[in-house]
């Protein structure tokens, strides 16, 4: 069985900063993340309805700006570093 798509989109939250709307390609169920904090929770509960088998799938608004990008993308990497994730 192939692992369940998690869709991730960073997004500007249209107040000067940015959000991640995670998406269960399952069931259609969305949930967004304000901070990693949030995201850690969120994808670790929508993982848990499947046994953790999921496969994380990024991508981005064009209008999130490269100064939001990367503070994204740093935070991420640490969180792969810290959960023993492979960047793929």
């Amino acid at each position: 069985m192939s692992k369940v798509v998690i869709k991730s989109r960073i997004e500007s939250n249209g107040i000067g900063g940015w959000w991640i709307r995670l998406t269960d390609t399952v069931d259609g169920r969305e949930m967004f993340c304000n901070d990693m904090t949030e995201f850690e929770k969120n994808i670790e509960l929508m993982g848990s309805d499947y046994g953790g088998d999921i496969d994380v799938q990024w991508s981005k608004d064009p209008n999130v700006t490269p100064e939001h990008f990367h503070e994204v993308e740093r935070a991420i990497h640490a969180y792969q570093v810290e959960m023993g994730i492979e960047r793929q």
